[in-house]
């Protein structure tokens, strides 16, 4: 069973039976939706009256989105299809249909390199206004060049854009949501939702019931503390595939809950894939050799460049990509094997500086990946 079964057979209300992983898996996705014009806009950054005045508002229902003539610029992400058809499957659901979607925030920005998106959903309960409730969902990577160069800059300089707005999205929208809160995402949106309830005011720590990130990246080695999770650990439910590739990029003292995946390799990161058991994930005992390979690689690696050295790296990776051709990073990034091949023939095209900057790290690269390979083999014997 998948994602799409759960949503097409899970008929209990969110009274009968309290939102879970899969729950927040789906919400997670639908904040890859545009909701502009649609969903009230969150005015988290404007006056008291302001924000007041948009939570008076009236909020959108999911089948407030289902206009086919939207539908050219609705969905957006590593799986967009997968989304619309999720769509249709919300505005049926008697667990989800009635949820209400309001403070819509979205902002891009390709010279600050900027890429956020937040939807909050509030369950109304019929029986008694203490099982009221609010999901703060954040949007993961979207498929654009800005959006992915965020994810490399969260292992520069963090904290970055997103970070810092999703901290101040849930510390401001808070204020006028119901007590119990869910916070939750997936790929950079987990990693968004883990930084906001890390940074959130006590006030807003003590209402959060769980947090979900699935399949997010870890933060940059040194930029927080294991003391800095203490408050909220047990609140963190951190999900991946048998075999993640983002949820093993850089550090996090979270432990993951490992799931099953009908897909193989990077593939694996479209949560659409992902098996559920009843109301749960199906869960595996460990992860792949391939994800342990893909956190050591990638942590040996950053390691080899120098704080200088870093962001020439990132920004000469970035023209190379744009000069691949490919239609988006998505697409170099999740090639597998091959995608090495393909920065290193897109490098050629680069001018002479660039290329002088890149092909240094990418052969730090190679001996990163012989060194976890060589580390891998010794773990066997």
């Amino acid at each position: 069973m998948n994602l799409f079964d759960y949503l097409e057979t899970a008929l209990d209300t969110f009274d009968e039976r309290p939102l879970g992983p899969v729950d927040s898996a789906a919400l997670s996705q639908f904040c890859m939706v545009r909701g502009e014009g649609v969903i009230p806009a969150a005015l988290w950054r404007g006056s008291a009256a302001d924000r007041l005045r948009a939570w008076a508002s009236r909020p959108a229902r999911f089948s407030d989105l289902l206009q086919a003539e939207r539908y050219s610029g609705l969905f957006c992400g590593l799986a967009p299809e997968g989304v619309k058809r999720e769509l249709a499957a919300l505005v049926a659901s008697p667990r989800f249909r009635d949820l209400e979607l309001r403070d819509y925030a979205s902002r891009f920005d390709e010279t600050e390199h900027v890429q956020f998106s937040a939807t909050t959903f509030v369950w109304r309960s019929p029986v008694g206004h203490d099982r009221d409730f609010a999901y703060v969902g954040f949007r993961g990577t979207d498929d654009s060049f800005t959006g992915w160069r965020e994810n490399f800059d969260m292992a520069i300089d963090p904290p970055v854009p997103a970070q810092r707005m999703a901290a101040d999205y849930l510390a401001s929208v808070a204020r006028y949501l119901p007590r119990r809160l869910y916070v939750g995402g997936h790929s950079k949106g987990g990693n968004l939702a883990t930084y906001a309830v890390l940074r959130a005011p006590e006030e807003v720590r003590s209402r959060i019931e769980r947090v979900f990130d699935h399949d997010g990246p870890g933060f940059k080695a040194g930029f927080l503390r294991d003391e800095d999770f203490e408050p909220v650990r047990d609140l963190i439910h951190r999900t991946v595939p048998e075999e993640s590739v983002v949820g093993m990029l850089m550090d996090t003292s979270i432990e993951p809950h490992v799931v099953r995946s009908t897909a193989r390799g990077a593939e694996q990161h479209d949560i659409f894939t992902w098996e559920v058991s009843g109301n749960d994930f199906a869960y595996s005992d460990e992860l792949s050799p391939s994800a342990v390979f893909t956190h050591d690689l990638m942590d040996d690696w950053l390691a080899s460049l120098s704080p200088e050295e870093m962001p020439r790296v990132v920004d000469a990776l970035f023209r190379a990509l744009e000069a691949s051709g490919a239609p988006s990073v998505g697409a170099v990034i999740f090639s597998g094997a091959d995608a090495p091949a393909l920065i290193g023939e897109a490098a050629r095209n680069l001018d002479q500086e660039s290329r002088d900057v890149l092909t240094p790290a990418l052969g730090k690269l190679a001996a990163s990946a012989a060194r976890a390979g060589a580390k891998g083999l010794s773990e066997l014997f």
